[in-house]
């Protein structure tokens, strides 16, 4: 079914009743889990010097334990491997990884993928929608349809309210270039859209990174009430948390070049370094002490190398007691969580259907690129080149053939160059969010693709439209409704197929810089090949024009005006008529092959957002998704 428009500021619909059916639904489909990872090894390949490829371990051998109502804090210096830890535990590290990772004794599943959360370290959101619509749509999309639409915004309106985000929800979220809230109101958002799914498990990357310590506290502390009354599993990394959020931690798991330096309750982590010989003389922060040894630095004896502190210390864990007691929890098996109903079973492949995805990204496109589609930068653009070309070529007439067929080549290439620049920028603007949506399993990617197509059309249609319109009455073209249309007509369609080449070239490489250069250097090739600089072209690059929307959009643009058997006045000082299909520009062309030119920009059409269609696919796509 379709989802009809959302009133995001005042509805009058989300009640108490709504609210109370949508937690009564998680109480009820609430199951704790159990993560449990051993021996995780992970390796990367590095080149030599000698360009020989060698192996490096990133992740050495890690295990350890988090239950229900517990929150894990993995701290370690910077490259320590905290990151690539909590990716692999997330299930969202492929490659080279080794080693056991369970939930409820069972391995990563789709199911399992619908019970976790996951915040990445940096808050990728919409900045042109407010908080409100941020964790609606995403509500809308995550949700299972077991939920009515009023219990989702329900759900929703309770998260903001649990998050303290109220007072902020009619605010745009910003970025670098738009303000909008604050950085920890942000962090809360991004926290906001994984809780919104009830997840059993939360994974979060540097929550506190960038905030102040009162702000870093007030995310802890929800986090902290989160595991110890709504019995969730909270795992994060953390770089160098205050004194009061190291003792809100149950369990510090700290890292050293991929090794485990410590891993145990942290209220007695200094206790156990005290019995290592590592102890402080002047109070401070515990996970300055902490990083500190990671990092090779011993208060006791400043002459040891740093080197041989980091083994030391790595090895008195191995071969401790702390270390055989996690091993043999690991492996121990929890019978009673191997029963069916400890798995969220909710959750179908997807949560929502095809049409109700495609729906609401479709709505949550348009509000946010509408003030980019029309703004008035863009608009003044196409408006300012409609006119100069206008006067350029004002009320022109057959005359002077040469300058009317330059008219259709000129519109031709702006034409191919300005969608291309718009629509080349699409996916590597917007890869990070469509890895993060993807990777939790929000919608498919034919929805989200189709979506983003259509929802750039008023863009792509209505402003070459305009332009149309205004060059055409001002330059004096072939004043029919058959040859008007016409021109509209083959001019859209070589807009839709230049944004879909933009949209390819864009998928393909992600790099919008790289992207821009590459497409801008291809359509320059197909503009030359098209046949108005060079008539003659070389035979062996000749066949570049059978592939060249320019080719055929000048070709179509020229039959839009003129028949074969069209006459205008002979050039010199002669009188008499000539024939247009004997001018030389257009003898070469041809006024012919119409039907032709048009299946070849609709193959072009269909083609090049199938390559970006298919290049797309690699991105999002988590390990046995």
């Amino acid at each position: 079914m379709t989802e009809p428009d959302i009133e995001f500021h005042t509805n009058p619909t989300i009640n108490t009743t709504d609210s109370s059916e949508a937690a009564a639904f998680f109480s009820k489909e609430n199951h704790p889990l159990t993560l449990k990872f051993h021996n995780v090894v992970y390796k990367i390949k590095s080149k030599k010097s000698n360009s020989e490829e060698k192996e490096r371990a990133i992740l050495k051998g890690i295990s350890g334990v988090v239950r229900p109502g517990e929150m894990l804090a993995m701290m370690g210096p910077s490259g320590s491997g905290k990151t690539t830890l909590l990716t692999a535990i997330g299930g969202r590290l492929g490659g080279r990884l080794e080693g056991t990772i369970s939930y409820n004794n069972k391995p990563f599943s789709n199911k399992i993928k619908r019970n976790i959360g996951f915040v990445t370290q940096d808050d990728i959101l919409l900045p042109h929608l407010t908080v409100n619509e941020t964790l609606v749509f995403t509500a809308l999309l995550r949700l299972p349809n077991a939920l009515t639409k009023h219990q989702k915004l329900a759900h929703a309106e309770a998260v903001l309210s649990q998050l303290g985000l109220i007072k902020c929800k009619n605010s745009v979220v910003g970025d670098q270039r738009l303000r909008g809230v604050s950085g920890g109101e942000r962090k809360r958002v991004s926290i906001g859209q994984e809780m919104l799914i009830n997840p059993s498990l939360l994974f979060l990357d540097e929550p506190t990174s960038g905030l102040d310590s009162t702000t870093a506290q007030r995310i802890v502390s929800t986090l902290w009430e989160l595991a110890h009354n709504g019995g969730k599993t909270v795992v994060m990394t953390i770089h160098q948390p205050s004194s009061r959020l190291f003792y809100m931690f149950h369990k510090i798991l700290l890292l050293s070049e991929g090794n485990t330096m410590y891993f145990g309750k942290g209220s007695e982590a200094m206790d156990y370094f005290s019995t290592l010989g590592c102890s402080v003389s002047v109070p401070m922060n515990p996970s300055d002490f902490l990083l500190d040894l990671a990092n090779g630095s011993s208060m006791n004896d400043p002459e040891e190398e740093a080197t041989m502190i980091k083994e030391k210390l790595v090895s008195c864990y191995q071969n401790s007691d702390m270390a055989e007691n996690l091993e043999l929890e690991v492996k121990e098996s929890d019978e009673h969580l191997d029963e069916d109903a400890t798995i969220n079973k909710r959750f179908e492949r997807w949560s929502t259907t095809w049409w109700q995805q495609f729906s609401v990204l479709l709505n949550r496109g348009i509000k946010e690129r509408k003030h980019e589609s029309f703004s008035g930068l863009k608009i003044a653009q196409v408006l300012a080149v409609a006119f100069i070309g206008g006067l350029l070529w004002w009320k022109s007439d057959d005359a002077h053939l040469q300058d009317k067929i330059g008219l259709f080549y000129f519109s031709s290439s702006f034409w191919g160059f300005f969608p291309l620049l718009q629509a080349i920028s699409t996916f590597p603007r917007e890869r990070m969010i469509l890895e993060k949506e993807r990777s939790s399993g929000m919608y498919r990617l034919s929805s989200y693709f189709i979506s983003r197509t259509i929802s750039d059309l008023p863009m792509e249609l209505i402003l070459p439209t305009v332009f149309i319109v205004i060059i055409y009455g001002m330059a004096g073209l072939k004043r029919t409704a058959t040859s008007f249309f016409s021109t509209l007509f083959y001019q859209l369609l070589s807009v839709l197929v230049s944004q879909g080449f933009g949209l390819a070239v864009g998928a393909l490489v992600l790099d919008q810089t790289s992207a821009t250069t590459l497409g801008s250097v291809i359509m320059l090739c197909f503009l030359l090949t098209s046949g108005y600089f060079v008539q003659h072209v070389p035979g062996f690059i000749a066949w570049t024009k059978y592939i060249s929307i320019g080719t055929y959009t000048y070709k179509l643009l020229l039959i839009s005006q003129y028949k074969a058997t069209d006459t205008y006045l002979c050039p010199g000082h002669g009188v008499g008529v000539c024939e247009v299909g004997e001018f030389p520009a257009i003898q070469q062309m041809g006024l012919h092959g119409k039907t032709t030119a048009i299946l070849a920009l609709m193959a072009m059409l269909v083609g090049y957002r199938l390559v970006a269609y298919i290049a797309l696919m690699r991105i999002g796509v988590t390990k046995k998704e």
